[in-house]
């Protein structure tokens, strides 16, 4: 019992560490991510019942076209959907919402959120509980965790960028909904040729998230100027 707990948890709690870490000039309120993590959890109940509700119209669908609408519209979508709403309404006024990481932060903390309770459900709810475990530390968790970044850094951009909050409000939402979607997709497809992209994908979505990181970093308000 206490090792399925700790493999459910662990992942989501060293990236969450990993996450806060990066935010190097100007550490968020423990209390203001502790209640994105709490949103997180929170928003599984209404995400179960939309899921049910929308994944009911693609029953009739053959194979393929029905791992798609699973992907996209099922999970992507209302998951992504619940995420930004989260995400937003958490600190778009806020004022400790004053640099460009701070969406990245607080989106990974509420996808993590999400994912810390989908973890739990998954691990105690199969008979392998300690392998999927296992593969889901190294998959399913990250990709929210990059889902996150994704999202976090357009709101950031258009938070601070008014010019063009609009392109980059639909842009927090449409990139975390397609990647979403795309590697679902490739693990429902059941097709050896698509699971060959599973790996590709995570790596690019690696490389992505740490490039975006560290460009925000670099452009930080609050990084110390060099004499």
């Amino acid at each position: 019992m206490i090792n399925l707990l700790l493999i459910s948890v662990a992942p989501v709690f060293i990236i969450l560490a990993y996450i806060y870490y990066r935010d190097k000039y100007e550490k968020e309120p423990i209390s203001l991510l502790l209640e994105g993590l709490v949103a997180g959890g929170v928003i599984v109940l209404p995400i179960i019942y939309f899921e049910r509700l929308i994944d009911s119209v693609g029953v009739e669908f053959s194979q393929l076209p029905q791992a798609a609408w699973t992907a996209f519209m099922v999970a992507a979508l209302v998951e992504e959907t619940f995420k930004y709403f989260a995400v937003f309404v958490l600190i778009w006024k806020n004022p400790n919402f004053n640099e460009n990481f701070d969406a990245i932060v607080y989106a990974v903390f509420v996808s993590l959120g999400f994912a810390l309770v989908e973890n739990i459900s998954y691990v105690f709810g199969n008979d392998n509980g300690m392998n999927v475990g296992l593969i889901r530390a190294f998959t399913a968790v990250p990709a929210h965790a990059m889902f996150g970044i994704m999202m976090g850094y357009w709101l950031g951009m258009a938070k601070f960028i008014p010019s063009k909050r609009k392109v980059y409000m639909i842009r927090a939402f449409t990139y975390p909904f397609l990647f979403h979607g795309m590697y679902d997709f490739i693990l429902m497809s059941g097709r050896q040729v698509l699971l060959i992209l599973f790996v590709p994908l995570l790596i690019y979505m690696v490389f992505r998230s740490r490039k975006r990181m560290r460009n925000i970093d670099e452009k930080s308000a609050f990084k110390p100027q060099d004499k």
